[in-house]
């Protein structure tokens, strides 16, 4: 039995993730802040920006299921309002850190920590960040810096956790079409179509779980710390 957990799979990136696993032999517990998710068979609600919600998480799947095998840390938001750096809030900063960030890291250590004390000790964690990472936009920079430190946390992480055998990766999706997106659709479709990345087109959700999926087959295994491009290129420094 194989066990995976995604954060924020509810829909868009994390709910791609959680099928593809599901159709690889993984048993998926899905969790996100909605109170219920149809049609799978574990769900938990979670918002991962809270410490006690994360502990009971961590408690539900090992009362329920005995192990983790994969945790894919994939829950995130955006700026509710797109501000300039000038005018960016104390309130939308402190909000995208607390999940993006602070959320990414005690999920980490959180799970780790019970990792380590299973047999066998395979494990592997994933962690969704972005292109935003390091790609400067300066009508969200709260996002850019909380997907920075998410970098950070992933090197640190494979660093501390080699010893166990616990690999941790990090992926990095460019422009993918979900609803977090769709708001500036027409304007990444323009963007494309002008070159802004190598392959012309959107990526899709099922973009990013083919990388997971590259991870959690066991080909990766002599690696840690992989950053793994889902952006069509778009990494590329190019004349």
């Amino acid at each position: 039995m194989k066990v995976a957990v995604v954060t924020g799979s509810a829909r868009g990136i994390g709910n791609a993730i959680a099928k593809a696993l599901e159709n690889e032999g993984f048993i998926c517990v899905y969790t996100d802040i909605v109170p219920q998710l149809e049609n799978v068979e574990h769900y938990f609600k979670c918002d991962i920006s809270s410490d006690d919600d994360r502990k009971a998480l961590l408690e539900y799947v090992y009362d329920k299921l005995g192990r983790v095998d994969i945790l894919v840390n994939n829950a995130g938001v955006a700026p509710e309002v797109r501000l300039d750096i000038l005018d960016t809030t104390p309130g939308s900063f402190e909000r995208l850190m607390s999940i993006n960030l602070e959320g990414t890291f005690f999920m980490c250590q959180l799970f780790a920590n019970r990792m380590i004390k299973q047999m066998p000790p395979y494990s592997r964690i994933v962690n969704i960040s972005s292109v935003s990472s390091y790609a400067s936009s300066v009508m969200r920079g709260e996002y850019c810096i909380s997907k920075a430190g998410v970098s950070m946390v992933t090197k640190l992480f494979a660093h501390r956790l080699a010893e166990y055998g616990i690999g941790v990766f990090e992926i990095q999706p460019g422009i993918i079409l979900t609803d977090m997106t769709a708001t500036v659709k027409e304007k990444y479709e323009k963007l494309i179509e002008d070159g802004l990345t190598p392959i012309e087109r959107f990526g899709t959700p099922e973009d990013v779980a083919e990388c997971v999926l590259a991870i959690t087959d066991g080909h990766l295994d002599f690696t840690t710390g992989q950053v793994l491009n889902a952006d069509g290129g778009f990494h590329l420094r190019r004349f």
